[in-house]
């Protein structure tokens, strides 16, 4: 049986909506290639590596931390070469990633990868992700890439409210005032800017928030409804850029 501490997984399964959202809302907008293939690879592998990475700072330790980043790192490592030899400039874009994983590595560091400044950090990575996904297709940037990222980045960073004030920040009042505020101000900014199918996407963000302030729901139940609110705007989105 193989040993699990190779394979150290992360915990965070709601990262895993943040990872596939942006990149393939900016592989549809972009055009599909059969590079999203390789780079996807070594995309996921790149965010296991992290989280062990990250473990060894928190942790202080290099066992079973460091050599699983490193599986995890080769993997990406050929999966990015097939992917950069298509497409040099992709390099670029993780360049782009590294102040964010500096700003994880930080709060890492200090035992508080709760903040919120952490949380908008690792959203903010993976919708470079999504620019990324979209160049490797279109072979440039769009305005239609830039406002793709930023609907990412304002979905999750709306779920990054309301998931703290259904856990760690649910007796908090300043949270509840932040998030229901936010979601508030996001659909009415929307209309605002004329943008109002995207007012959909985040109509059930917006519902759930101030509806389910509260209630003592199951982890299991809570994340269930943020998967089908994920894939619910994916779907929208994919719609509007239809």
């Amino acid at each position: 049986m193989a040993n699990k501490s190779k394979w150290v997984m992360p915990k965070q399964h709601g990262a895993w909506a943040m990872l596939i959202i942006p990149f393939w809302l900016g592989a549809y907008a972009g055009g599909f290639s059969w590079i999203h293939a390789p780079l996807f690879i070594a995309w996921t592998a790149l965010y296991l590596a992290t989280y062990p990475l990250l473990m060894a700072v928190k942790t202080k330790r290099k066992d079973p931390y460091v050599p699983a980043a490193a599986r995890y790192g080769a993997i990406a490592a050929a999966g990015l070469a097939v992917s950069l030899w298509q497409q040099p400039a992709l390099f670029y874009f993780g360049l782009a990633m590294v102040p964010f994983f500096l700003v994880n590595t930080y709060y890492s560091k200090k035992k508080n990868e709760r903040a919120f400044w952490n949380d908008a950090a690792a959203i903010a990575a993976f919708c470079v992700g999504g620019l990324a996904a979209f160049y490797a297709g279109r072979g440039a940037l769009t305005l239609e890439a830039f406002e793709l990222a930023l609907f990412s980045f304002l979905f999750f960073l709306g779920s990054t409210f309301y998931v703290k004030t259904m856990i760690r920040e649910k007796k908090n009042e300043r949270y509840k005032w932040l998030s229901w505020g936010y979601h508030a101000l996001l659909i009415v900014g929307l209309i605002a800017i004329g943008e109002p199918f995207a007012v959909l996407a985040y109509t059930p963000s917006a519902i759930r928030a101030v509806s389910l302030y509260g209630k003592a729901l199951p982890i299991m139940k809570l994340g269930m409804l943020e998967i089908a609110n994920a894939a619910y705007f994916f779907i929208a989105m994919i719609v509007i850029y239809s």
